[in-house]
């Protein structure tokens, strides 16, 4: 068994909000969901999903909180050290569907158990978790159609699909 030390970054633009959390490789997802709750001081009770990421924070396979189809990944099934495999490794964190809090996960160090020491633990905390998640810029449809003149629904999205039966 291993260490592992992550940073957790709540993306927020005002001011820096991270926290630093060692836990060990053979928790599961739903053990470091937790672990970021208790952390940022959120109460819990929410949704939640981690996404694998990539190096440029592209949402890859979600792994949920609670089973979404008979394929999906559910954080109570899976340790870290089954998606984890070393420094560097990425995933997208967000809590609150309803507010969107989401974070930029990293796994920052691999290390040894020390004697003594509990885990999961909280080893660094930086900034305070806003009263409200940031504001999401999200286009409607009536942005879509004051920005060029039509909206999506106006092009033929189902151009070639002609001989589709309705």
């Amino acid at each position: 068994m291993a260490i592992y030390g992550f940073r957790v970054i709540l993306d927020e633009n005002n001011q820096d909000v991270f926290r630093d959390i060692e836990i060990e490789s053979t928790s599961s997802f739903e053990d470091f969901h937790n672990s970021i709750i208790q952390g940022f001081g959120m109460e819990g009770g929410e949704m939640a999903s981690f996404y694998k990421s990539d190096d440029h924070w592209n949402q890859g396979d979600e792994i949920s909180l609670f089973p979404v189809d008979d394929k999906s990944f559910v954080m109570g099934d899976w340790s870290l050290e089954q998606m984890i495999s070393e420094k560097g490794d990425k995933f997208l964190y967000i809590y609150d569907f309803l507010n969107m809090w989401t974070f930029y996960v990293e796994l920052m160090e691999i290390d040894e158990p020390k004697s003594g020491i509990s885990y999961p633990r909280l080893i660094y905390s930086e900034g305070l978790m806003p009263a409200e998640s940031g504001e999401k810029q999200f286009e409607t449809h009536e942005d879509l159609s004051e920005s060029n003149g039509s909206t999506p629904f106006e092009d033929d999205i189902f151009e070639g699909f002609d001989d589709f039966d309705q």
